[in-house]
């Protein structure tokens, strides 16, 4: 009785082989450049907004603010929309939907408690921003520190802040 064994023949395993190389080739090459990838400034004029103590806040000093609005409308979609999506509708875009961060907050009823949430939320927004993400060693977002401000900052937390969807409700089953 003959056992019949498979073998490739010699151009399948070239052909696997060369296709595994190009394959890693290009993977090292998208790793590279997304850690070579330096964030650039937004070019935003921030003059039309309030003056804000130097240093950072703890929370946000330009929430509801208008004018933080806009610019931050600009300034996001100029550093962040790539990622997180224009107009920061992140519902299909590769990074974490930022209309989210502090959503829950307007749900608490005591208004200390309330004001602890927004602040919390301010606090991982600035920090996310200023020092990145990175995750078991891969940069999932680079560090912004030092290359925007204050101002900027704040005014896209405003702007994302503004488009946020309210909480959609569950239908109770009866």
């Amino acid at each position: 009785m003959q056992i019949f064994r498979f073998r490739p023949s010699a151009a399948r395993s070239r052909l696997h082989a060369g296709l595994a190389a190009v394959l890693c080739a290009a993977l090292c090459c998208l790793s590279a450049a997304a850690r070579a990838e330096h964030p650039q400034p937004p070019q935003v004029d921030t003059s039309t907004l309030p003056p804000i103590a130097p240093g950072w806040a703890d929370s946000n000093p330009l929430r509801g603010n208008a004018a933080a609005i806009e610019l931050g409308r600009s300034a996001f979609n100029q550093a962040c929309a790539r990622c997180h999506g224009v107009d920061a509708d992140g519902s299909r875009s590769p990074a974490p939907d930022l209309r989210r961060i502090g959503g829950l907050c307007n749900r608490a009823k005591d208004p200390a408690l309330k004001q602890r949430c927004i602040k919390d939320s301010d606090h991982f927004f600035r920090y996310s921003v200023l020092n990145g993400k990175v995750k078991l060693g891969i940069e999932h977002m680079p560090p912004w520190e030092g290359i925007i401000d204050a101002p900027v900052l704040w005014s896209i937390r405003s702007f994302v802040e503004s488009m946020r969807k309210p909480p959609q409700r569950r239908q109770e089953t009866k």
